[in-house]
């Protein structure tokens, strides 16, 4: 029970305890989360358009995107957008005559990176959402003179989604994941934020469990809203018993 009751102190809200900071870190590891999977979704759209097209160089360079970003550690890729965008930032503030270091920004880097990473993922879930449409409602569509934005609108962008939706929510804890590497750039997310204190007050354990319960606790909620889009994009579908 004593131990019970350092822990509770550890992680309380009031004066000593990590609790604010450990909220802070949460909805920091949420917002570069949501921020990272909404630019891959965005990209990975594009990325699948490609990988439809009907010509073959724009289709082998989608092909090329997916197949690079992932079979690259994302560490790297991460590495690869702070340093890189801070080399770029250096060298425009030298045109300007700054000669300072400039930091490319830490929450912009984990979203870019998270985002670059994802959308090879996602790509391939919107593409097999794509393939899985019937051709004969598309085909419809354009018999009765549906222009193709309106086409895309009303038929293909709610199907695809429809299809799509389980892919996307197990991407989604891909990024999740993933945004726990962004601590190597210096934002305070929760895995960031439980080493500080870890460190602070020489009990990793209780605070490396900690972010254990609150990485399951984000996975739990994610779970039960993406189920819950799944069923409401599933509506009038009969199945099978």
């Amino acid at each position: 029970m004593e131990a019970i009751e350092k822990y509770l102190v550890l992680v309380s809200f009031g004066q000593g305890g990590w609790g604010s900071l450990l909220l802070t870190a949460l909805l920091m590891t949420v917002a570069v989360s949501v921020c990272g999977f909404l630019a891959g979704t965005m990209i990975g759209s594009l990325v699948a358009a490609m990988k439809l097209s009907r010509y073959l160089a724009v289709r082998w360079a989608g092909d090329c995107y997916t197949t690079v970003l992932r079979g690259v550690p994302d560490l790297l890729v991460i590495y690869l957008f702070y340093f890189g965008g801070s080399a770029i930032l250096g060298h425009l503030g030298g045109i300007v005559g700054y000669d300072g270091y400039i930091g490319m920004p830490a929450f912009l880097t984990g979203t870019i990176a998270l985002g670059v990473v994802s959308a090879a993922y996602q790509a391939e879930v919107l593409r097999g959402a794509y393939q899985s449409v019937s051709r004969g409602e598309l085909e419809a569509a354009t018999a009765i003179g549906m222009r193709p934005w309106l086409k895309f609108r009303r038929i293909i962008a709610p199907l695809v989604l429809r299809y799509a939706v389980p892919g996307l929510g197990n991407t989604w804890q891909l990024v999740l994941k993933e945004s726990a590497l962004i601590s190597v750039t210096g934002l305070v997310e929760i895995l960031r934020q439980s080493q500080i204190a870890a460190g602070s007050t020489r009990k990793p354990f209780e605070f490396y469990l900690t972010a254990i319960v609150l990485y399951l606790v984000i996975t739990w909620i994610s779970s039960i809203l993406f189920r819950r889009l799944e069923t409401r994009s599933l509506r009038g579908i009969r199945r099978a018993l």
